[in-house]
C-alpha cells in the first residue's frame, strides 16, 4: 500500500481532495522539476491557451471529401504527432465560419476529453484545420513546440497531464488544470538538442508513409488493379440460383464490384492459401491476466500495422500459465497474422525477433510452406492481403448481417493468391521494410528525445 502525507496548506493551492492527485509518484515527480530551478507553471510561458468550438457549432453529419479544410477531433491527437489516415473534412464556408479555431503550424493540441492527456505538435501537412471541442490549443513563440512536445510526452509531462484529470465518470482536463501544470524550461541551447529529433523523427515518419504509398500502388498497379475505381451501384439483378450456390441472400455479398475485382485477377496464376501452407489455424485464448513485463508476448489483432506487428501496446502472459499450450499457438518467422475481427483481414508478418511469441483467438496464422516460399515473398503475400483480398475479397464473405464482423478458417484456406514473378514481388515487399524500418527509426528518435529530456530533469536535480 502507498501513501503520502500532505499538508493542509498543500491542499488549498491545488483545490483538491481526491487522493489519487496526491500519488507518491506525482509527488516525487513535482520535487524533481522544483529542485531544477528551471521550471515554470504553464500559465507563466507568454502564450495563450484556446479552447475548441462547441459541439453544436459544427454537425459532423456535415463531413466532405471534397475541399482541403480537415477538422481535428480528439481521437487524431496522439504522442507527438496527429493520425492523418483516417482523415474528414468540411465545407469551405465551415471552415471560414469556424476560422477562430484554425490551427498553425507549432501548435500544441492537448486532448482533454475522451483519451486525456495525448498531446500532439501541428505541423504544415495538417492545415489548413480546424480543431474539435475535445482538444485545447497552446500556441507561443516562446518557447520551442518541438522541445515541448517532447516534454509533454516524457514521463514528467505524461504522468503530470494524467495526475491533473477530473471526474470519475466522466474525465476531462480543463483550462485551469493545464496552466497549473509545471514545464521544464531549459536554456535555448539544450532545447535546440532536443527540437531536431523531434523533426527528423516526423521526417521518418512521412518516408515511411511514401514508401508503403509506392509499395501499395506498385502492388494494384502489377495486378491490373491501378486504375479501378469500384462504382457504388444503386440496384443490381441477381438470380435465384447464384443465391442458391452462395448461400446467401444479402445485397451487399453480390456487389458487381467484387466479380470486377475477381475477373481481373483471374488473368494471373492463383493458388489456394491452404495449398501454400503447412498451417493455418486460430491463436489462444489469455491463459493468464496480463503482466506488464517478464511474462509471453501476446499478439492482438490490434497490434497488426502495416504488414508488420505494433509493439506500443504489446501485453504479456505469465510464463508459468502458457507451458502446457501446444506448439501450434507459437508464432515462427514468416508467419502471417491475420485479423478474425475488428478490422478483419487485417494482416502482420512475423519476424525472427518475434518467434516464441503467443498469438490471440481472433487472429488467424498462416504459415507458408518452404517449397511456397520458393515462389511467394511472404511479405508480398502480407501486403495483397491487406490491400486486395481485405477489401474485394474478405469483406465480401464476412457474416454481413452480425454484431461484430469476423472471419474464419474455410475462407482463409480458400484465399486465392496471385503469383507474380518473384522479382517483382521482392521490389514491392522491399518498400514494405523500407517502410517499417523508417517508421522503427522514428519512433527510436521519439523514445530518444523523451529520454535526453528527463536526463536533463535528472542532471538538474542533481545540480540542484
Amino acid at each position: 500500500m502507498q501513501y503520502s502525507i500532505i499538508q493542509k496548506s498543500q491542499l488549498e493551492g491545488a483545490n483538491r481532495l481526491d487522493a489519487e492527485y496526491y500519488q507518491p509518484e506525482y509527488l516525487q515527480l513535482i520535487n524533481n522539476l522544483e529542485k531544477t530551478k528551471a521550471y515554470k507553471p504553464w500559465s507563466e510561458i507568454d502564450s495563450k491557451f484556446i479552447t475548441g468550438p462547441f459541439g453544436s457549432e459544427f454537425n459532423v453529419e456535415n463531413y466532405v471529401e471534397d475541399t482541403d479544410y480537415r477538422y481535428v477531433r480528439g481521437k487524431d491527437v496522439k504522442e507527438f504527432f496527429l493520425l492523418d489516415d483516417d482523415n474528414v473534412y468540411i465545407p469551405s464556408g465551415d471552415f471560414e465560419r469556424l476560422k477562430k479555431y484554425s490551427l498553425q503550424k507549432g501548435d500544441i493540441l492537448i486532448s482533454v476529453v475522451g483519451t486525456l492527456g495525448n498531446t500532439s505538435v501541428v505541423d504544415e501537412s495538417a492545415t489548413p484545420a480546424i480543431f474539435s471541442c475535445k482538444s485545447t490549443v497552446f500556441r507561443t513563440n516562446t518557447i520551442d513546440p518541438f522541445y515541448l512536445i517532447a516534454y509533454l510526452n516524457c514521463k514528467y509531462g505524461k504522468s503530470l497531464l494524467q495526475r491533473s484529470v477530473r471526474g470519475h465518470v466522466q474525465t476531462g482536463l480543463n483550462i485551469d488544470d493545464l496552466k497549473s501544470l509545471l514545464i521544464f524550461v531549459p536554456s535555448q541551447q539544450q532545447q535546440d538538442k532536443i527540437a531536431p529529433l523531434v523533426i527528423e523523427a516526423r521526417q521518418s515518419l512521412e518516408d515511411s508513409k511514401l514508401f508503403y504509398s509506392q509499395a501499395e500502388n506498385l502492388l494494384l498497379e502489377e495486378l491490373g488493379l491501378g486504375d479501378f475505381k469500384p462504382e457504388e451501384s444503386l440496384s443490381y439483378v441477381v438470380h435465384f440460383r447464384e443465391t442458391q450456390e452462395a448461400n446467401r441472400v444479402d445485397a451487399e455479398y453480390f456487389d458487381p464490384k467484387y466479380e470486377k475485382v475477381e475477373k481481373i485477377l483471374s488473368k494471373f496464376k492463383q493458388q489456394r492459401l491452404e495449398d501454400l501452407s503447412s498451417l493455418i489455424s486460430y491463436g489462444t485464448v489469455p491463459t493468464s491476466p496480463y503482466v506488464k513485463e517478464g511474462g509471453i508476448t501476446y499478439v492482438k489483432g490490434e497490434d497488426i500495422q502495416n504488414c508488420f506487428i505494433d509493439y506500443s501496446k504489446l501485453v504479456y502472459l505469465e510464463k508459468e500459465s502458457t507451458k502446457k499450450l501446444p506448439q501450434k499457438v507459437y508464432l515462427k518467422a514468416n508467419d502471417i497474422v491475420i485479423s478474425q475481427m475488428g478490422t478483419v483481414g487485417r494482416a502482420a508478418l512475423a519476424t525472427k525477433a518475434e518467434e516464441g511469441w503467443l498469438f490471440a483467438s481472433f487472429t488467424i496464422r498462416a504459415r507458408l510452406t518452404n517449397e511456397a516460399i520458393k515462389i511467394l515473398d511472404p511479405l508480398y503475400l502480407t501486403l495483397f492481403i491487406n490491400n486486395v483480398s481485405r477489401p474485394y475479397y474478405l469483406l465480401r464473405r464476412i457474416a454481413q448481417a452480425s454484431v461484430r464482423q469476423n472471419t474464419d478458417l474455410p475462407t482463409i484456406r480458400d484465399l486465392r493468391v496471385p503469383i507474380l514473378p518473384k522479382s517483382t514481388q521482392q521490389k514491392i515487399a522491399d518498400l514494405v521494410r523500407k517502410s517499417h524500418e523508417a517508421r522503427k527509426k522514428s519512433k527510436a528518435l521519439l523514445k530518444e528525445a523523451k529520454r535526453k529530456v528527463e536526463e536533463m530533469i535528472e542532471k538538474g536535480v542533481k545540480n540542484g
